[in-house]
């Protein structure tokens, strides 16, 4: 091995040059395909070969295991938050100006973000010293938010799901002992559905104040598209493993159905408004960039940089048959960097111990950040340990812990409903808080090998 010396002048100047940019990252997008990786921050994705979880850190991987092997696990994550200094308005546009109707009562509970499971399962099978195949099933996307029934923000929305589930069969394979190259071809299935209370004033009082409801506003859809995954591993001596990983962008286009109802309109005779709903949605193309270090026979670490382009989320816009507009959000994402760092430690040859931080830019703007996803810059602490009882069989677990710097959201939308034929007058709501989110994240893998 390289002196010690050299290998902790190498890892000083990536750890340097990693925490030295300043860049943004985060969005709906999900880091949880590998606990065994979670426990170090997933600092090594793309270059630490552990594991069948390889089949997505970095495809060219695969070619470097020694034999088949099965890794199946999940992180449950439990997130809280609080929301504070909340503040909300709603006023009438009319031919002569803005008539204000006053606050909009409710509460603001926080904490709508339900407990999760994130599953995954990999496989991958060396077929020869350089020819390897892999599958693997897991969640690169995904976001929900349930806000309470009397939420205050709810006219800028109270429900938001965005679930992406994918399939990737991969191939890779080593040229030597210092290359290796890898792809993947990605079945991804989407399912959205987007709420809110859309205020509507339905006609005057005696006092000729106007009556203010509030329609139930539903929006689903799904789809299904197809992507790739390409990955490159080089490894200049033992003790070195360079990895770089490039994930595609994944156009999908979202159809299904619009529904708005209230007791109100049932009063009225018009019952539940229905129509079509069509959404263009492109998850971002990802780069991810790590190396691993051997110090010494028990000691290894792990940098890593991870850059998405989330300039493509720059709208919600829902469209219908009968309604040029449905929902038009504007979010305006920026494309966004997240950063690394890791290390494991072999205590005995059954136990390995690891600690991770991870730096998570948001990609989201002061502007347009929404209730939907009320997310800022992110630090993840981690803790991992991986237990091998045989050499068949490891035992993977993780814990993290992730803190949000403190956020504000102020949305404002103006809308008008069309009811019978005939466009309501326009309503202007608006809210605004303080947002500060926290997460735990706790994480159970098993890895079989063959």
């Amino acid at each position: 091995m390289y002196n010690k010396f050299n290998k902790l002048t190498l890892a000083a100047a990536v750890s340097a040059a990693v925490f030295a940019s300043q860049a943004h990252a985060g969005g709906y997008q999900i880091n949880e395909q590998s606990v065994s990786g979670q426990g170090y921050s997933h600092a090594g994705r793309s270059s630490n070969v552990h594991d069948a979880t390889i089949v997505y850190g970095n495809p060219a991987g695969m070619s470097f295991l020694d034999r088949a092997q099965i890794t199946v696990g999940g992180t449950y994550l439990h997130v809280n938050t609080d929301v504070n200094n909340a503040t909300s308005g709603r006023s009438l546009e009319t031919p002569t100006g803005s008539l204000p109707l006053g606050s909009v009562t409710g509460t603001n509970e926080g904490d709508m973000v339900p407990g999760t499971l994130v599953p995954f399962a990999f496989y991958a099978q060396p077929v020869n010293e350089q020819l390897a195949f892999g599958f693997g099933v897991y969640a690169p996307f995904g976001s929900k938010t349930e806000y309470e029934g009397g939420f205050e923000g709810r006219n800028q929305g109270d429900y938001t799901e965005v679930k992406v589930m994918t399939a990737q069969p991969t191939v890779s394979y080593r040229f030597n002992e210092q290359w290796g190259v890898g792809a993947g071809i990605t079945y991804n299935r989407v399912d959205g559905e987007l709420r809110r209370q859309v205020p509507v004033a339905v006609g005057q009082a005696a006092n000729g104040a106007p009556i203010i409801t509030e329609v139930d506003s539903r929006v689903k859809g799904d789809d299904d598209a197809w992507g790739y995954n390409l990955g490159v591993i080089y490894q200049p001596v033992p003790e070195t493993t360079f990895g770089l990983t490039y994930r595609s962008k994944v156009d999908f286009n979202l159809d299904g159905n619009f529904s708005a109802s209230s007791p109100v309109l049932d009063q009225l005779g018009i019952g539940t408004v229905t129509d079509t709903a069509a959404l263009d949605l492109t998850t971002p193309e990802t780069v991810n960039f790590s190396v691993t270090q051997q110090m010494s026979d028990n000691l290894k670490l792990m940098f890593g940089a991870s850059w998405s382009r989330w300039s493509r989320f720059d709208q919600i816009l829902v469209t219908g048959t009968e309604r040029e507009e449905i929902t038009n959000e504007q979010q305006n994402y920026s494309n966004a960097w997240a950063f690394a760092t890791g290390g494991e430690y072999q205590l005995t040859p059954e136990l390995a111990l690891r600690a991770g931080l991870a730096l998570d830019f948001t990609p989201t703007q002061d502007a347009t950040r929404s209730v939907r996803i009320p997310s800022d810059d992110r630090r993840i602490f981690s803790l991992g340990a991986g237990w091998s009882p045989t050499p068949d069989l490891t035992l993977d677990f993780a814990y993290s812990y992730l803190t949000e710097r403190s956020t504000q959201v102020d949305q404002t939308k103006t809308d008008s409903f069309t009811v019978a034929g005939q466009q309501t007058p326009p309503i202007t709501s608006t809210y605004s808080a303080g947002y500060k989110n926290e997460a735990h994240g706790f994480g159970a893998q098993l890895t079989y090998r063959f």
